[in-house]
């Protein structure tokens, strides 16, 4: 078999677009293996070691909690910023990047329960014109769990461009409209392409369906039921609320606004992307937001049993672009096991100068919530700094 790659794995770091990293020989994504494993006690020299030495080139301020049946722990390292270099603290807010997908993916399953939407039906017939009418049907199911070979909008410049263009909007709509300008990229249900097309197409699904905006229904339906009073959508505002941490980017000597950093050079990137990402990722929360959120969701509390089953399940499909490597994503989440064959599920996120990851095992024996004030979130090969946080979170 080949190597399996660590494709936006579960409590792993990934970036928005899907980003892939080579996975530890240990680690193997999209197993689909449901053994049950006794997670072991909590090592908190693991731990502690897996955010010392903040701030580093890697990451400037980080916040871990892990919790569960078998125990729980906290810790914080870092700084708020690094002009000041005050200590970071507890509480801090943070942008979750694709973490929101799993709030979007649990309403459309809401609403699968409530009857008010139906899996089997197509983009097409709740969104008319969405697509272009040479597409083949897209069924929601495939949508859900990226199967339905919906293709990304074209790609133009790197990190420059974005930093030039971090106060413009772009809606939902017009998102989609640019991505469909390129052909689907395969039948729908037989590959595998994790995009934020997909969720955006939910999002928009939650609109029509209710009448509502997507924010107020994510904010009915999960915020404030929860009480993650600490979490909110931020609308057309490029700030983040509250305390927070100050997020940064590595750039080139020279480029606009940079500052040195070591050895290196860095911008400031807390103030940028305003709802470019979401229904994929434009959720602002904190640790404990989102701790309570993936117990109540795998806990049953969200999602009924019968579709919360899809929030468990990989499609037995092949990535896109592969011959042979398995599926990595359910519908929402992302499977993941472990050393000693401990499986986990959970979701990783990365918006530039932020980093986050929720995860458990099925039974929350074991929940791991992560932020990460990442210098180079969306790089290739870059995060291994939360790989080491999931890795700790489940070491003997």
């Amino acid at each position: 078999m080949k190597r399996t790659r660590l494709a936006a794995a579960v409590l792993a770091l990934s970036a928005l677009s899907a980003l892939t990293v080579s996975a530890p020989a240990h680690a193997q994504v999209g197993s689909h293996s449901a053994a049950a494993v006794q997670v072991p006690p909590i090592n908190e020299t693991a731990l502690r070691r897996s955010i010392a030495g903040l701030p580093a080139a890697d990451a400037t301020a980080a916040e871990v909690r892990i919790s569960g049946s078998a125990g729980s722990w906290h810790g914080v390292s870092g700084v708020t910023d690094l002009r000041g270099k005050h200590p970071a603290r507890e509480g801090a807010r943070f942008r979750a990047g694709s973490v929101t997908k799993v709030l979007t993916t649990a309403v459309v399953l809401q609403l699968v329960a409530e009857g008010e939407v139906s899996l089997d039906r197509t983009v097409q017939d709740y969104l008319p014109g969405l697509l272009p009418a040479d597409y083949p049907p897209v069924k929601l199911a495939h949508v859900l769990n990226h199967t339905s070979g919906l293709p990304a909008p074209k790609s133009e410049g790197g990190f420059e461009r974005v930093y030039a263009d971090r106060f413009k909007t772009i809606t939902p709509r017009e998102y989609v409209r640019q991505a469909v300008l390129n052909p689907i990229e395969f039948t729908p249900g037989t590959k595998q392409h994790y995009l934020n097309v997909n969720t955006f197409v939910e999002g928009l699904v939650i609109e029509k369906v209710t009448g509502r905006s997507y924010e107020r229904e994510v904010g009915a339906r999960i915020l404030r039921p929860l009480g993650m009073n600490q979490s909110y959508f931020p609308g057309r505002s490029v700030k983040i609320h509250g305390r927070h941490n100050r997020g940064y980017q590595v750039v080139p000597k020279g480029f606009p606004d940079s500052f040195p950093y070591g050895s290196a050079y860095v911008v400031d990137v807390t103030e940028m992307e305003v709802t470019s990402t979401w229904a994929s990722g434009d959720l602002i929360a904190t640790t404990a937001d989102l701790e309570k959120f993936t117990k109540a969701l795998f806990g049953g509390e969200l999602v009924p049993a019968e579709q919360l089953k899809l929030m468990f399940t990989v499609p037995k499909v092949t990535m896109f672009g592969t011959d042979d490597e398995p599926a990595h994503y359910t519908s929402g989440l992302t499977e993941l096991t472990l050393p000693g064959g401990i499986v986990a599920y959970g979701k990783t996120g990365a918006r530039y100068g932020s980093s986050t990851g929720i995860g458990a095992t099925q039974d929350l024996s074991r929940v791991v919530v992560y932020s990460l004030n990442s210098t180079d979130a969306k790089a290739q090969g870059q995060n291994e700094r939360g790989l080491g946080i999931a890795l700790a979170a489940f070491a003997e």
